[in-house]
């Protein structure tokens, strides 16, 4: 079992990043593997709506995304994790994933998700909740925890002082790992959810 965990941060030794070690450790405690992917810093543009993923089945800008995308493919489980500008998450992250979720057309039903998010101070629920909106709309279970998966610190390394965020961080990978292994086992019995043919509509008259 695998759980590919994406850090949104430019910062790659940060506060983001040790919310989502803190989460490492207790994934391989429980016996699930992790990949890792430091993307914050790279140059990603975002997506320019220009439909020939429908045709390629991936991003027409062959970059980051396409190479994660197998990974993404082959993972039971995504974490996403970002610093919050603004009350928002890191815009690179949010480029890399409006493309990596439009781009793959496989089915991401019953992958397990979860946000971190990592601020000084403010607007931490705010960037967690735009982030679990990639899940919401791909028929992906969000994984919680004792509170929402936020932790607190300005300079790096800070965030690991932030006893209850870390905490909060430990308990969301055992619960996300609990879920990730009750839904494998589930698939050994009942398949998965068969998706009526898609209806789009757009209340134009």
């Amino acid at each position: 079992m695998k759980v590919l965990m994406i850090n949104g941060s430019p910062h790659k030794n940060g506060n983001t990043a040790a919310a989502l070690a803190e989460m490492e450790a207790r994934f391989e405690k429980n016996g699930i593997e992790t990949k890792t992917l430091h993307i914050g810093a790279m140059a990603i543009r975002g997506c320019i709506a220009c439909g020939s993923c429908y045709e390629t089945g991936k991003c027409a800008f062959d970059d980051i995304v396409n190479r994660t995308a197998a990974d993404f493919e082959q993972c039971d489980g995504l974490v996403v994790g970002s610093p919050v500008y603004y009350a928002a998450p890191n815009s690179t992250l949010t480029a890399f994933l409006d493309r990596l979720f439009y781009s793959t057309h496989f089915s991401k039903t019953m992958k397990v998700g979860a946000c971190v998010v990592a601020a000084r101070r403010g607007g931490l629920s705010a960037a967690y909740d735009r982030l679990n909106k990639y899940f919401a709309i791909s028929g992906m279970p969000i994984a919680s925890s004792q509170y929402w998966n936020s932790v607190h610190g300005r300079l790096p390394g800070e965030a690991v002082q932030d006893a209850e965020g870390m905490q909060t961080m430990r308990t969301l990978a055992d619960n996300m790992s609990y879920l990730i292994k009750a839904i494998a086992l589930a698939k050994e019995k009942y398949p998965l959810p068969q998706p009526e043919p898609r209806q789009s509509t757009n209340f134009i008259r």
